[in-house]
């Protein structure tokens, strides 16, 4: 299952590939973009635990990367802060 990274809804993606101007069907954002992707991290060096990547400046625009694979999730995420508050509650009863 893949996730929008604006709108957190489901969005449907074959085998991970996705165009550079491919949008979100719910909120019409791009998709190729690298907070989207499983090599991004923001605490990584460039943001990518992919090396061999360019620089990007900005993270939540379209870009060319040849390393992007959309970034898979195993559940939905949460839809309010009261659930993530909740689930972090829970881990530590």
């Amino acid at each position: 299952m893949y996730i929008c990274n604006f709108c957190k809804q489901e969005v449907e993606v074959y085998d991970g590939r996705v165009g550079r101007q491919d949008t979100c069907p719910n909120c019409n954002s791009f998709l190729h973009i690298c907070k989207n992707c499983r090599f991004w991290d923001p605490n990584a060096h460039n943001e990518c635990l992919e090396t061999s990547t360019a620089f990007i400046r900005d993270r939540e625009a379209p870009n060319f990367c040849a390393s992007f694979q959309m970034k898979k999730y195993d559940e939905k995420p949460l839809t309010s802060d009261q659930d993530a508050k909740a689930k972090l509650d829970a881990l530590f009863k």
